[in-house]
């Protein structure tokens, strides 16, 4: 009886990971109504499966180098994303020039941009960050040219980075799949090109990416740390990690600084 009441528990904290990638074990705690020291125990085990990831405080679902499409992750920690924004924004205030990336964090980015700031031009692939700032007509607004990638929205490939070598810009604005003691990868292999012609043609750079993406490592591996000059999240990076990025000489920015 025992066995199958931790089977049932443990399957419904996988499917509230599908539903949530990164939850903390309170959070799970409180759904299943059980103790935090039960879920501890729990997530021990399905990591030793090979089903999940630990993180700090909690567990997400292991990615195997893929991520939902973009209207999926739309749709997935919306508070988280609209935090970093918020934080964000302030952040690159005086700057006249932007390369924003693609991805759903830099949507929500984009969309404050175009709610907080004025007279500005940036520089994108993205059909999501070209739609929310066309909300603001003193924004104007480049669209790199390039294959179309349909699950991410956005433009890849040669032409793209080409494009993007023709200008400078202030900052680049980036999101990412995950991040590890390397840098920022994404899981498509074509975005991290972009992204990492994106460093190359801007004076500072800044990667903004929600706790779930701490300790997760994907292909392309577009920056390295001493190459990102601010990194916006809604949590601090676990202690690890932490101390990477600090001795990198990254700013990390969070709400609740």
């Amino acid at each position: 009886m025992v066995t199958n009441k931790k089977t049932k528990r443990q399957k419904r904290i996988i499917e509230e990971l599908g539903f949530q990638p990164g939850l903390r074990i309170t959070e799970l705690a409180e759904k299943l109504g059980v103790s935090a020291e039960t879920v501890r125990r729990d997530l021990d085990d399905l990591t030793a499966q090979g089903v999940i990831d630990r993180t700090y405080g909690g567990a997400v679902v292991r990615k195997n180098m893929q991520e939902p499409v973009l209207n999926e992750r739309q749709n997935l920690l919306v508070e988280e994303r609209q935090k970093i924004a918020r934080a964000a924004v302030p952040v690159l205030t005086g700057g006249q020039h932007f390369m924003i990336g693609s991805g759903a964090t830099t949507v929500h980015l984009a969309r404050r941009m175009a709610y907080e700031m004025n007279n500005i031009t940036v520089f994108t692939h993205s059909f999501g960050v070209a739609t929310v700032l066309s909300l603001n007509p003193t924004i104007k607004v480049l669209m790199a040219p390039g294959c179309y990638y349909a699950p991410e929205g956005a433009l890849h490939g040669s032409q793209t980075i080409r494009y993007l070598q023709n200008f400078r810009a202030d900052w680049a604005i980036l999101g990412a799949s995950g991040l590890d003691l390397e840098g920022g990868s994404d899981a498509v292999i074509e975005a991290g090109e972009v992204y990492a012609a994106m460093i190359a043609r801007s004076t500072r750079s800044m990667i903004v990416a929600d706790h779930s993406k701490f300790n997760q490592t994907f292909a392309a591996n577009y920056s390295r740390w001493q190459e990102v000059d601010v990194l916006v999240s809604d949590e601090r990076p676990t202690q690890a990690l932490a101390d990477v990025i600090e001795a990198a000489g990254t700013a990390v920015v969070t709400l609740d600084k």
